[in-house]
């Protein structure tokens, strides 16, 4: 399975939280990361959003084709990505479009084995494979893109 993290691009500051766009330089993140994501995309791609605007915002543009999961909010955690997106025995491959810090904290997970609180640039994008060798699963760290060099 293929395991993207996709944080939200640049957001203007405000209230109420769930009702902030995307600043103009956030849609430009946006843009050039799902350029980029076009281009590498895995087969079999699921994309899963936040509810939040900012994040159903940056997951359009790259397509029109996801599925809101309320969990995957701004307080969700960890245990609700890996729930969204059957890691890592789901076949294919998901992208998740989210918030920190949930995101940092898997990140953390996948590649420490523990959570802490790792920090994942706005609009950047973490991407995630699993194999098994010999009989040991293991995770592998395939690319980490930030949104100034998609």
């Amino acid at each position: 399975m293929d395991l993207l993290l996709w944080r939200h691009a640049e957001a203007v500051e405000g209230s109420p939280d769930h009702t902030r766009e995307l600043t103009d330089r956030g849609r430009k993140q946006a843009r050039q990361m799902a350029a980029w994501l076009q281009e590498h995309r895995p087969r079999h791609l699921k994309v899963y959003a936040s509810p939040t605007l900012r994040t159903r915002q940056t997951t359009a543009a790259f397509t029109d084709n996801f599925q809101i999961i309320p969990a995957l909010g701004p307080t969700g955690g960890v245990s609700d990505i890996l729930a969204a997106t059957g890691w890592p025995d789901a076949r294919g491959a998901a992208l998740v479009v989210g918030h920190q810090p949930a995101l940092g904290r898997l990140c953390a997970l996948l590649l420490s084995g523990a959570e802490a609180d790792w920090t994942i640039k706005k609009g950047a994008l973490w991407w995630f494979t699993n194999r098994v060798r010999g009989h040991e699963t293991q995770t592998v760290l395939r690319a980490v893109i930030p949104a100034d060099f998609a």
